[in-house]
């Protein structure tokens, strides 16, 4: 019998976690075990208050005794009151089917600071600031202290209105970059907890920190400066118990010193310039003299609540060389090299050269090039996207900026003198640090490049908050992009803790009546409501991650938001039609970037209301509130009603008329943008059995939103996947759907008998199409279907990101779909999941796998003359149904099996179909 092991012991979807403030903690951990049928029965936690009291079986804070229950994950902490700084070790003994115990190794997690009063730091900084279109540079500020005795145990606690990287003695504390990352800073602002104790020495001792002006200081948007403060503020904590028994704290406070060094500025969009002549060895080690530093000044913020950072961090993820040797693209008698990573990536360079003291590199970056081979720099708009260094002379010199990033591939480099190779730059990635979890290849090459694409532009916009792009003066958490996103995320790389954190940033920006702006944070100068598809992120993006994680208290924590959002959504929806043409408010951005084809909004609006309804009745079935899910079940009904009467055959209420002059105005800005310079084209009198076609132009997005959201009687739904699969036909089989449509377009065909139109759109290679971008060489996912063309060159440059991961949702169904990996909505989180691959396309193999919290799924499948090959893997303490694409003679794991549907437990089987 094969052994059990109790394996990736988490807290809160981390490993042993350092400073968290959940004081219910949830922990869970996977069973690891190439047994058929493995499953949990159930377990023991022990918690206690040290490694050796655990080891010994003396669980002092917390044992659960034996708990009849399969349950393995979000196991919710049930001991005594969790106090500040409490470290508990924990671990898990399972009981599997067998009867068989198996214990697991120990594990930890450690309390961050839990109460106001614990903190006795004060806010401080600079007295000097910049202006609104002015940086400035960055401070480093210091403090020396005295130990009279060797460290046994230290934490800092430590936080910014802006960044921060902190060092003591000489050496930087943690990995993380862009620390500690956005949020609403008039709000919320997350403190991270670092174990510093080797760090530190008896005797004299320095701790400094460098503070970037980053999201709360500089630039966010293409507006100004200073949103949130008009210069960075720090905030420490230093903790330290001394061998001796004594302890000793330091703090932020006016104690403190600054002085300017070689950053002369520092902005997340503009870039970052150094002066290497002005940086100062050693400024936060014991030996330098700061007699001639400045006193810093204090700050209060009694607004800001201060809380634990539970999630990721921004991390150097990997590094990037040249794939070509450089090209010198000499101009005006100055050499410019170019250098080609060979992906369209997000983060900086790392660059190493010599020259004379005083000499200036510019440093620029681009996604693509032009015709003539010179960098696109026209789609970044007003960010100069540029980084500046100065030598110091002396020697070979390396340099990295540290509160910027860039999105690009090619890397421009102005006046350097000497020779350049390869290795004179160097791309490091930087993003969230997230596992990948899943994988996806087949025997197309181009849907094997799309899936690289979709993965990089993820990367390339999780950095810290989920953005539209990484390149041009926007940057921004646009709601309407992660939520038609998200599903394809939580496949690509484990988001829960992720979107978490950025489900409380929209609690945080939701406004007084109830509205979700279309950015979140929320930045000045975009609508406070987002719209139809855009706000309604604040239901569908916490629902998603329960689905895929089995996670309840993301619903429960954001159940006050979304019902205030449903309320709102209700008071501005006279009969129950969300953005009427006359209606006064903002009616949304439509289906964005949609080609040759307008979705009225009213009906986008509407279509989202119901589905918004839906959704709550069960997620507050979910929560145990039976009355409030009654209440949305008959809303659901009703505005269901409402969506026939108003869109469907015979309906006659008009869905067209005059809109308020300013707000047409917006609309008609907003729509000239999204179209760009496409000529309408007439496809003349189309008839529709399923739309009124006197009232609007039946478009894909229209069926695709009726048919995904259940919006269509019975005998309507087959005739409205026949009309949408004619308007594609009529297209050559092209899509015209826009950020709306296209993420559900495929799943609307497979799930009614249209497979093969699905495969015809995915695998359609000129525009629009998702292969479109892909035989141009691009590398990650564009804005427009139409970024670049060979008849009209580039798109307009106002809205023409080349990284933007909202078409790449496609991603979901290659996974879903194509390799059949599917949870069951009723046992969230993959406890039983659905594997129903459906061939087509002319693929000849699929291979694909899901990390989950339980384990590792796989699903693989090829055909060759006639034969079907599946094989698949079940982690332990799960199940499955599988449901086989075609019938014939079938052998399951090479016994003669019969029937297209299997349900079986873990372990891992391959079913032969023919052949």
């Amino acid at each position: 019998m094969s052994e059990t092991k109790i394996t990736h012991l988490i807290c809160e979807y981390r490993s042993n976690p350092l400073g968290i403030d959940i004081q219910r903690p949830r922990l869970g951990w996977q069973m690891r075990t190439d047994r058929m049928g493995a499953r949990q029965i159930a377990y023991q936690i022990r918690a206690a208050s040290s490694l050796d009291r655990l080891n010994a079986g003396q669980p002092d804070v917390w044992d659960s005794g034996r708990v009849e229950s399969d349950q393995s994950i979000h196991v919710v902490y049930g001991g005594s009151a969790l106090r500040s700084r409490q470290r508990v070790y924990w671990n898990v003994t399972v009981w599997d089917e067998t009867g068989a115990a198996s214990v697991s190794e120990p594990a930890w997690f450690e309390m961050g600071l839990l109460n106001a009063n614990d903190w006795q730091a004060e806010w401080i900084g600079t007295a000097f600031t910049g202006g609104t279109r002015s940086t400035f540079p960055v401070p480093q500020l210091r403090n020396s202290f005295v130990l009279s005795a060797p460290v046994a145990s230290a934490r800092l606690y430590v936080t910014a209105l802006g960044l921060f990287e902190c060092s003591i003695n000489g050496q930087t504390v943690g990995e993380d970059v862009f620390a500690p990352g956005w949020t609403d800073y008039h709000k919320r602002v997350q403190y991270i907890t670092y174990d510093v104790t080797g760090l530190l020495q008896p005797g004299d001792n320095v701790i400094g920190a460098l503070l970037g002006d980053g999201w709360a200081v500089g630039y966010i948007s293409w507006l100004h400066r200073q949103n949130y403060v008009d210069r960075p503020h720090f905030l420490a904590q230093l903790e330290m118990a001394l061998a001796d028994g004594t302890t000793h704290t330091i703090v932020s406070d006016g104690s403190w010193t600054y002085q300017f060094g070689a950053i002369t500025h520092s902005d997340m969009i503009m870039g970052e310039a150094s002066d290497a002549r002005r940086e100062m060895p050693g400024w936060d080690t014991p030996a330098f003299d700061a007699s001639d530093w400045l006193p810093v000044a204090t700050f209060k913020h009694p607004n800001v609540q201060v809380v634990a950072l539970n999630g990721p961090t921004v991390r150097r993820i990997q590094e990037l060389t040249p794939i070509t040797a450089p090209i010198n693209r000499r101009a005006m008698g100055r050499k410019r090299f170019l250098f080609d990573l060979g992906q369209n990536m997000v983060g900086r360079v790392r660059f190493k050269g010599s020259a004379p003291a005083g000499t200036t590199v510019i440093i620029r970056f681009a996604e693509i090039l032009n015709p003539d081979g010179s960098p696109y720099y026209a789609n970044l708009r007003s960010a100069h996207a540029t980084d500046y260094y100065t030598f110091k002379g002396g020697g070979e010199e390396i340099w990295e900026s540290k509160f910027t990033f860039h999105g690009f591939r090619y890397v421009e480099i102005e006046g350097y003198p000497n020779e350049v190779t390869r290795e004179t730059i160097t791309g490091i990635v930087l993003h969230s640090q997230m596992d990948q979890t899943g994988s996806f290849e087949c025997s197309d090459p181009l849907l094997n490049q799309l899936q690289k694409n979709i993965v990089w532009g993820q990367k390339g916009n999780f950095v810290d908050v989920p953005t539209d792009c990484p390149q041009r003066d926007e940057r921004l958490g646009w709601t309407g992009d992660i939520q038609v996103f998200a599903r394809t995320a939580t496949f690509n790389m484990n988001v829960a803790s992720f979107m978490t954190k950025w489900a409380r940033d929209c609690d945080d920006a939701q406004n007084a009546d109830g509205s979700i702006p279309a950015v979140v944070p929320y930045a000045t100068d975009v609508p406070t409501d987002g719209g139809p598809a855009w706000a309604d992120a604040a239901i569908i993006c916490p629902w998603t991650i329960y689905l895929c994680y089995g996670d309840t208290r993301i619903l429960e924590e954001s159940y006050p938001t979304m019902t205030r959002f449903m309320d709102f959504l209700i008071a501005n929806s006279p009969g129950y039609v969300r953005c009427a043409p006359d209606w006064e408010g903002w009616p949304g951005f439509g289906d964005w970037l949609s080609i040759n084809a307008s979705t009225p909004r009213d009906l986008l609006g509407t279509a989202f209301l119901a589905y918004d309804a839906a959704l709550m009745a069960q997620i507050a079935e979910i929560l145990g509130r039976t009355e409030a899910a009654a209440h949305y079940r008959h809303l659901a009904g009703e505005v269901k009603t409402v969506f026939a009467n108003r869109y469907l055959v015979g309906s006659t209420v008009p869905s067209v008329q005059v809109t308020p002059s300013e707000l047409r105005r917006q609309m008609d800005d907003a729509d000239a943008l999204s179209r760009g310079n496409l000529a309408t084209v007439d496809y003349g009198d189309i008839p529709s059995r399923v739309f009124n076609t006197e009232l609007f132009e039946p478009t894909q997005t229209a069926y695709v939103l009726a048919l995904h959201f259940d919006l269509l009687p019975d005998d309507l739904r087959p005739l409205a996947a026949e009309e949408l699969v004619a308007d594609i036909e009529r297209r050559g089989l092209h899509l015209s759907t826009g950020f709306v449509g296209s993420p559900y377009i495929n799943h609307v065909l497979s799930q009614n008998g249209q497979l093969q139109t699905a495969y015809q759109l995915l695998q359609q290679t000129s525009w629009p199409s998702w292969l479109y971008a892909v035989t141009q060489g691009a590398t990650t996912i564009w804005e427009r279907w139409d970024g670049w063309t060979p008849e009209r060159g580039f798109q307009t440059p106002d809205m023409n990101s080349f990284n933007h991961y909202a078409y790449g949702a496609i991603g979901a169904w290659l996974y879903s779909t194509v390799a059949g990996i599917e949870l069951d909505p009723a046992v969230a989180g993959y406890k039983h999941v659905y594997l129903a691959p459906k061939p087509g396309g002319g693929l000849a193999y699929v291979r694909a796998a899901l990390e989950t919290l339980y384990g590792r799924i796989e699903s693989a499948w090829t055909i060759e003359n006639g034969r079907f090959e599946y094989t698949i893997a079940i982690p332990p303490n799960t199940s499955a149904t599988v449901s086989l694409p075609c019938d014939g003679q079938i052998t399951l794991n090479g016994e003669a099996a019969s029937g297209l549907v299997h349900h079986v437990g873990a372990g891992t089987y391959q079913f032969i179909v023919g052949g």
